[in-house]
């Protein structure tokens, strides 16, 4: 992989494709959460813009952390097929980016953190009556065949394999 600088552009160039990209901080996440409370949908105050709101949660890092709950904001569109498609308990995939606000209490700041969702897909897993984003595809059906008697199982045995040595020459620094 080489590195090269273009002022404020960077190019990585590895031997299968090539990637450019602005050095401005990047800020995307796509999280797989469960839907914690109902969606709830609001109008901004010239009657504009739609805003739903919900509270999502996900597993921690580790098996002994505790899951992590963080609010979705959805504008406009997406707001309203939030508030149709979604409910409590639904298995969804929320992509977007994230907001940090500091709201100042006196005498000490808060910081509040929101996803704001750019879409939201149904993962499956819904524990509600809600009804589902995408149309469900199920494995296409193959009928069950027999297996030919004379067929000799695989052979299972480890071989390892030695490890590529690292190549210090295309280290960018």
């Amino acid at each position: 992989m080489f590195w090269r600088s273009f002022g404020d552009r960077v190019m990585i160039t590895n031997t299968v494709k090539s990637l450019a990209f602005d050095k401005s901080p990047m800020n995307s996440i796509v999280l797989m959460a469960e839907v914690l409370t109902d969606p709830e949908l609001r109008r901004t105050p010239d009657n504009q813009s739609s805003i739903a709101s919900f509270l999502v949660q996900f597993a921690g890092g580790r098996a002994d952390d505790p899951p992590y709950r963080i609010k979705v904001v959805g504008w406009n569109n997406l707001a309203d097929e939030i508030v149709e498609k979604y409910h409590k308990g639904d298995q969804v995939v929320v992509e977007g980016r994230l907001r940090i606000d500091t709201v100042d209490r006196g005498t000490y700041k808060e910081k509040r953190t929101e996803l704001v969702a750019q879409r939201i897909h149904s993962s499956g897993g819904s524990t509600s009556s809600g009804g589902s984003t995408t149309p469900s595809i199920s494995a296409p059906r193959v009928a069950p065949s027999t297996a030919p008697s004379n067929v000799v199982p695989m052979s299972t045995s480890y071989v390892p394999v030695a490890a590529a040595a690292p190549d210090y020459d295309d280290i960018p620094f």
